[in-house]
């Protein structure tokens, strides 16, 4: 059975970016159907198991609104729901793990109960519909427009025929635009097409893209023993070490991030090494009341489970596999050596007494329900951001390029994980930047538009753009947009293209609560 639905506006993934986009489009009074491939929405929030990968100031500016409101309803739903101390309680930037990774690191269900709450009044009012466990299959297209996109339901069978005005590609690896016949680039460009000067120096590399990375959750019960079956692949990954690698990649040893110099840590924070435990913790029991269930959970997603191998797009579906499952596999095996053979402090080995948190995200083998997938399929685009315009040493100026159709902005690194093609870690710094409305307009197919990381990017700026708040901020203009360009009836190109127009849709995304230029300080 093929059921039929139609809607103002139709987003295929309900990643960060996805739901970003949903909740624009809704206050602005379109219908919208959402589909998602999980069973959860909210992307590398909530089914990707990631805490907010953020930049300094995010508590006073460069975020929009709607994130903003996000974070603070994150806090507001510790402090409503769990027994915190007085002190934590009370702490005006509650940071739930205190990770340092983030102001605000927490559990991924916590993030998915907060995005669902701010959608459920378009939901309950029938504005708005979300279906999970669907997946794009196939899309109609007419010249340059998208007329109808197939999902199908991965658990059940069902198909169902979406049309809409607008198409948005949420999905985390850009899925629909090959579907839609919408041109896009993968993996790595040459400096000959970018002049990028941390592009491949020789030929482009369509499949070199960053590693994956499948999270877990764990926590630590002294005394006990919660080590897992032996895996599968288990030999082959303790064993295992890349030709650009300091140590075997079971090890606490790995590169600097920015130096590649061997960097020494520990599991806890124990000596004066730099502790993973505190890395990316998601609860720190110490913010509960004393004699609650609760005890220091950390969220690994370390270099010691990045999975370089292989790309999971743009391959056979027999190859996409099989490196989903070596994902998968990498993680547990990295579980049981930390659980049976990890070097200690102490001179023993093996912390047995870690426990794999499987009920942080309800699945069967523990892990996150889906991979963290930091690099997508990318539009060809009306304008692409590109190392020159975001980088110090590329500028050579004192500030990043200001784009006159900026819809947002963003700050962090240029931070690029090893890739598929055994290149390690390029991590650069870059300026508070600008997002192009250019870049999320593709160059011919007129109503679909990218929703999170699929803009228009290169694999180096990727780096930058990719990170929770600017993924969040992506969606939610791209929402606003094709709302604007069905009330107006505006192809979106010529949005941008019109000098009144797009100022009108810039005051528009300004007046609901999105940024779209850094504020000159001194200390940007």
């Amino acid at each position: 059975m093929n059921q039929e639905m139609k809607a103002d506006i139709v987003i295929i993934g309900g990643s960060t970016g996805g739901c970003a986009a949903a909740l624009a489009a809704a206050k602005m009074g379109k219908t919208i159907i959402m589909t998602e491939e999980t069973d959860w929405i909210g992307g590398q929030l909530t089914s990707q198991g990631v805490p907010p990968d953020e930049h300094p100031w995010i508590e006073q500016f460069g975020c929009t609104e709607s994130y903003r409101q996000f974070r603070n309803r994150v806090r507001e739903y510790y402090r409503r729901n769990f027994p915190l101390t007085t002190e934590a309680s009370a702490r005006l930037f509650l940071n739930p793990g205190n990770g340092n990774v983030s102001r605000i690191c927490h559990e991924p269900r916590a993030a998915l109960a907060v995005i669902q709450e701010m959608l459920a009044p378009y939901v309950h009012s029938g504005q708005m519909k979300i279906f999970t466990n669907y997946v794009p299959e196939k899309a109609e297209v007419k010249g340059d427009s998208v007329l109808a996109v197939q999902v199908k339901n991965a658990g059940t069978g069902t198909r169902m025929t979406l049309t809409g005005t607008y198409f948005l590609d949420g999905t985390e690896c850009g899925d629909l635009l090959p579907l839609a016949n919408v041109e896009y680039v993968t993996g790595s460009e040459s400096q000959k097409e970018t002049g990028e000067p941390h592009a491949l120096a020789d030929e482009a590399d369509p499949l070199d893209m960053q590693a994956i990375t499948h999270c877990f959750a764990m926590d630590y019960v002294e005394g006990e023993d919660h080590t897992i079956p032996k895996p599968e692949n288990y030999e082959f990954w303790r064993n295992y070490q890349a030709s650009f690698w300091p140590d075997k990649h079971f090890s606490w040893t790995v590169p600097h991030h920015i130096t590649l110099e061997p960097r020494h840590f520990t599991l806890f924070p124990e000596t004066d090494l730099p502790s993973w435990w505190l890395y990316r913790r998601i609860i720190d029991k110490e913010n509960f009341a004393p004699g609650t269930f609760v005890s220091d959970t950390t969220l690994v997603n370390w270099p010691q489970n990045d999975y370089w191998l292989g790309p999971v797009f743009e391959v056979s579906e027999e190859e996409r596999q099989k490196h989903l499952q070596g994902a998968k596999q990498l993680s547990l095996s990295l579980l049981y050596w930390m659980q049976t053979e990890a070097p200690r402090p102490d001179g023993k080995q093996g912390y047995p007494g870690l426990r794999l948190r499987k009920d942080l995200f309800g699945t069967e083998d523990g892990l996150a329900k889906y991979p963290y997938i930091r690099e997508s399929r990318r539009i060809k685009a009306e304008f692409t951001v590109l190392e020159q315009h975001v980088c110090p040493d590329a500028r050579g100026e004192a500030r990043s390029e200001e784009f006159f159709d900026s819809v947002g902005v963003g700050s962090y690194r240029i931070d690029l994980h090893p890739s598929t093609g055994n290149r390690n870690y390029i991590d650069i710094s870059s300026y508070p930047f600008q997002i192009p409305l250019g870049s999320l307009i593709p160059i011919r197919v007129k109503n679909l538009l990218p929703a999170c990381k699929n803009l228009g990017v290169t694999h180096i700026t990727n780096g930058c753009y990719r990170l929770h708040p600017v993924e969040w901020n992506i969606g939610e203009s791209a929402g606003y947009l094709a709302a604007y360009c069905i009330y107006g009836n505006f192809e979106p190109r010529a949005v941008r293209n019109n000098h009144e127009t797009l100022v009108d849709f810039q005051k528009l995304i300004t007046q609901q609560g999105i940024e779209i230029q850094w504020p000159k300080l001194r200390s940007l």
